[in-house]
């Protein structure tokens, strides 16, 4: 009887998880097409296929889900990115690690992850409180790229004379707007990809 009760609990505790998945991404995809100031629970409910008040089992608030997608957005960018960086080649040079961190970031945003691009395009429109904590995820991500092009300029595949703070912010603002333009019917992914790479190498070669 009591291996019974266990395995009930822990189907249970399964499903539960499922539901509050299944919300999280409900929200995800809500966040990055309604905005913050758009983004209702009732809508976020009917997406997930669930009554609205269930939200409130798992989160105490509309805010705090909101963090959380976010927040998770935050990670899966910064983690598919690096995933990316280390599986190269100890020897690939910096500049190509720039495009291939390009590549990586835009795939992610444009293709792999709703909670990357609620992220991206919901990060001016948060809460003063909410938006200092997901500053710490941002600086770390800044990190990343600006010990890229500092590697490139080292190893004299970028100009020295660029300015490598206006040059990463250039780039990085320019992948993080991809999502607003990008029209999957008129270019593919590669091509956005193939494009952005050539106009980063292009412009920053030495």
């Amino acid at each position: 009887m009591a291996r019974e009760r266990s395995a009930g609990t822990a189907r249970e505790g399964a499903k539960s998880a499922r539901t509050r998945e299944r919300i999280l991404l409900a929200a995800a995809q809500v966040l990055s097409r309604k905005g913050y100031a758009g983004t209702r629970l009732t809508d976020v409910a009917a997406v997930a296929e669930v009554q609205a008040p269930a939200v409130y089992y798992y989160w105490s608030s509309r805010e705090e889900l909101l963090e959380e997608v976010v927040t998770v957005g935050q990670r899966a960018t910064m983690e598919h990115v690096v995933a990316s960086l280390d599986a190269l080649p100890a020897d690939t040079p910096a500049m190509e690690r720039i495009t291939h961190a390009i590549a990586a970031h835009l795939e992610v945003v444009l293709g792999r992850s709703d909670f990357s691009q609620a992220a991206i395009r919901n990060a001016g429109q948060l809460p003063a409180d909410i938006r200092e904590r997901q500053l710490v995820g941002q600086r770390a991500y800044a990190d990343v790229w600006r010990s890229l092009v500092d590697d490139a300029v080292a190893a004299g595949g970028m100009a020295r004379d660029v300015d490598t703070r206006a040059a990463r912010m250039l780039v990085l603002g320019a992948l993080n707007w991809a999502p607003e333009w990008w029209d999957p019917e008129r270019n593919s992914l590669e091509e956005v990809v193939a494009t952005t790479q050539r106009i980063v190498r292009a412009g920053l070669r030495p």
